[in-house]
């Protein structure tokens, strides 16, 4: 089974039909930002998770931009079975925010923890470099050492990083969600 793109006028006019909307994206995601009613299961946790649909019910699943659920089409028309309807929210929450509809954002939630890589990755890049032109070439090992952590989380999905940053004192609350969840 295909899941079909929709627009986020088709996926309301849906949802108030009695669709079910689920958000793929993962909790530290779904914490932060989301659109109001939407059923989070998370895309790392699909093969475990369970969706509770009602014969004939067409379900709609997003993201933040569209490219994971188009990624995980396959995966996510597997679990909703022969019985439902699929769809993709084309262009997910930020489509869904662009055209005007309401979200649910809570901004004390740390920032996505794939942002706070970007962010450190960055920093410790960029700071190496600055060092290693005005205070000694060894510091140029500094964005050496980023650079091969990212290709290899890019190879392997292993992102030291982001698992040093998982237990940083401002994302406890995601780690307490994680393990009641």
């Amino acid at each position: 089974m295909a899941l079909h793109s929709i627009t986020p006028e088709e996926a309301k006019r849906m949802i108030g039909e009695g669709a079910l909307l689920v958000d793929i994206r993962e909790a530290d995601e779904y914490a932060r930002e989301r659109i109001p009613g939407a059923l989070h299961v998370a895309v790392s946790q699909l093969d475990t998770a369970a969706l509770a649909t009602r014969q004939g019910q067409a379900v709609i699943f997003h993201c933040r931009s569209g490219m994971r659920t188009e990624v995980h089409a396959a995966q996510l028309a597997d679990k909703i079975g022969p019985a439902c309807q699929g769809f993709v929210l084309e262009g997910g929450l930020d489509a869904w925010k662009k055209a005007g509809f309401p979200v649910s954002a809570d901004r004390r939630q740390p920032v996505e923890l794939q942002r706070q890589v970007q962010i450190a990755a960055g920093a410790m890049a960029f700071v190496g470099t600055l060092l290693g032109l005005l205070v000694s070439e060894w510091f140029l090992i500094v964005p050496g050492f980023v650079g091969v952590g990212l290709v290899v989380a890019g190879i392997t999905g292993f992102c030291g990083l982001a698992r040093l940053l998982r237990h940083m004192p401002w994302n406890q609350s995601l780690m307490v969600h994680r393990r009641a969840g």
